[in-house]
């Protein structure tokens, strides 16, 4: 389908030993069989892939093949972590900002200028990632026309960088809907929504308005108090 275009290869890291090899032969001889077939098809592709993994200490260990990436580091472009460009995290939050408000009909005026001191001065071990999730968070549970974001929100505890290259970006994502955010808070509560041990409590939200929103949401309390 991409014959004549470009394609864009996620996650090249995690690519299986014999995926790895029918890449190669496509990269090297712009041919291939579909599964089942036995015609040859030629294609000409543009390839981009993309990878947050260390694929020369993935050669070291044997899990990536040495040929397959001398071909696809033809033109290599290395993007820098979040916490080295600051001066992209305003942009990125105004751009997140209006997505999620916009999905979640809501009309945000302004952003909170703490909020956006303390995001620019916070590490970011997950990268954008991390950002657009605090983001989401923020639009489903605050109901100000200003966006701010809780500190606590934010982990207090920066992992070393040799560590952060090695770790899975999908470890930093947080629950994406209002029902999953409010379901994790009283699983890990045991269903208590007030007291500063309970949901409401960890979600920096009053209890009143909780109880709302999981009445809204049919949410059943009972099923986590003996979880």
């Amino acid at each position: 389908m991409a014959d004549g275009g470009t394609i864009f290869l996620d996650e090249v890291g995690e690519l299986l030993p014999d995926t790895q090899a029918a890449l190669l032969r496509v990269l090297q001889e712009r041919e291939f069989e579909r599964v089942g077939g036995g015609q040859t098809i030629h294609t000409d592709v543009r390839v981009i892939g993309a990878t947050n993994r260390d694929l020369n200490a993935a050669l070291a260990h044997g899990t990536f093949r040495q040929d397959l990436l001398y071909r696809l580091n033809v033109f290599p472009i290395e993007m820098p972590p979040l916490r080295e460009r600051k001066e992209d995290i305003l942009m990125l939050v105004e751009y997140f900002v209006q997505r999620y408000a916009n999905r979640a009909g809501r009309n945000i005026r302004s952003i909170d200028q703490k909020t956006l001191d303390l995001l620019q001065s916070y590490d970011w071990p997950g990268n954008i990632r991390e950002l657009q999730n605090v983001i989401e968070r923020s639009i489903i549970l605050n109901s100000s026309d200003v966006f701010s974001v809780d500190e606590l929100w934010l982990s207090k505890r920066t992992p070393p960088r040799a560590a952060r290259a090695e770790t899975s970006p999908a470890l930093h994502v947080k629950p994406r809907s209002e029902r999953e955010i409010i379901e994790a808070a009283l699983a890990e509560t045991r269903g208590r929504v007030s007291g500063p041990s309970g949901a409401a409590a960890k979600l920096r939200i009053p209890p009143s308005t909780l109880e709302t929103r999981i009445k809204a949401l049919k949410i059943d309390k009972q099923q986590f108090k003996f979880g």
